[in-house]
């Protein structure tokens, strides 16, 4: 009974990214992703790396239970978005990529593990993981036509996914439905090893 209802999820998460992978390539190689709310918007979503690092950060924050419910889907776009300043500005930022993957891989580690750090350890790492996915926004956004549109767009986009990984989360109250979500946060932490792979030039 708990295999037939955890490969629905997982092959649905599977599904998810593998449907947005066409659209990856647009996303980090900066073509069509300038300017504007919609493409704001639609910047996370196209990239499986942030989409997952994101949904797991409402994962871990629903499996941590309140306060973190709260405080980590609210640390992550704060912090993604002076991460995005810093990179409107111009200011490098080493290992980008190596650290957007690291935080999938990271965070989706913590979910399949059920980690239960104190507060303020949560928080750090998701915060510090927030850095790498806003200046990987902020240096796509000089071109944008409305940059402060493209900016608000992408802290939208990352808060409802932050909101779903929260709904899905909510199944923890199941034992079945905690199950599930460790095996979300797998396969999170499977595509995280993946994305560090192709970023390190070894897939």
């Amino acid at each position: 009974m708990l295999e037939s209802t955890s490969r629905p999820i997982a092959r649905l998460m599977i599904l998810l990214v593998l449907s947005s992978w066409s659209a990856v390539s647009m996303a980090h190689a900066e073509v069509g992703v300038a300017g504007g709310l919609l493409s704001g918007l639609m910047h996370p979503i196209y990239g499986p790396d942030h989409l997952l690092a994101m949904v797991a950060v409402g994962l871990w924050g629903a499996q941590l239970g309140t306060p973190a419910i709260y405080l980590l889907p609210i640390t992550f776009p704060v912090v993604m978005a002076l991460g995005g300043l810093l990179g409107v500005a111009g200011m490098p930022l080493p290992f980008i990529e190596v650290g957007i993957a690291l935080s999938a891989l990271a965070l989706g580690a913590m979910v399949a593990a059920n980690l239960r750090p104190p507060l303020w350890i949560a928080a750090a790492l998701v915060g510090l993981f927030a850095i790498f996915h806003g200046h990987a926004h902020g240096t796509e956004m000089p071109d944008a036509a409305n940059p402060l549109a493209y900016g608000i767009g992408f802290i939208i986009s990352t808060g409802l996914l932050h909101l779903t990984g929260i709904l899905i989360g909510l199944m923890i109250r199941w034992p079945i439905g905690a199950l599930a979500i460790r095996v979300c946060g797998a396969v999170i932490s499977g595509f995280g090893l993946f994305f560090m792979a192709s970023s390190t030039g070894l897939a």
